[in-house]
């Protein structure tokens, strides 16, 4: 991975949303391998709340905030994914204004995008949770 450390989502599950493959300055890629589990049925076709996951992710690291939350999006599903695929998500910071920051997120497979969304996300001064 690149020269930054992850400081947000640090104990997210990285089989089910996607391992850091490379992590700059408002920029983040992520890679998922999709699973049978994964799948919703007898055709093998992946739940979108996985490829969502991964999108989800790579914005979060792209702001790479510890109090980063997503706060809406706007995402739309391309192509259809199936067990033993890799998918790559390329994460973006498009626009900065206070603590709002909009990250565009493709999903491919190959040179194929399978996901397109933005993400609007909330630099939070505390723990959403807190």
């Amino acid at each position: 991975m690149n020269e930054l450390s992850v400081n947000t989502h640090t104990k997210i599950n990285r089989l089910l949303c996607g391992t850091p493959q490379s992590l700059s300055d408002g920029a983040s890629e992520v890679a998922l391998v999709t699973t049978v589990d994964m799948a919703v049925d007898e055709n093998g076709l992946i739940h979108g709340g996985f490829v969502f996951g991964l999108a989800d992710y790579a914005a979060m690291l792209a702001v790479n905030h510890p109090f980063v939350v997503l706060s809406a999006s706007n995402c739309r599903f391309l192509k259809p994914s199936k067990p033993g695929e890799h998918l790559l998500a390329s994460a973006k910071v498009t626009a900065a204004e206070g603590k709002k920051r909009t990250v565009e997120v493709f999903v491919t497979r190959g040179s194929e995008k399978i996901f397109s969304g933005e993400f609007i996300c909330a630099v939070l001064d505390k723990h959403v949770l807190a």
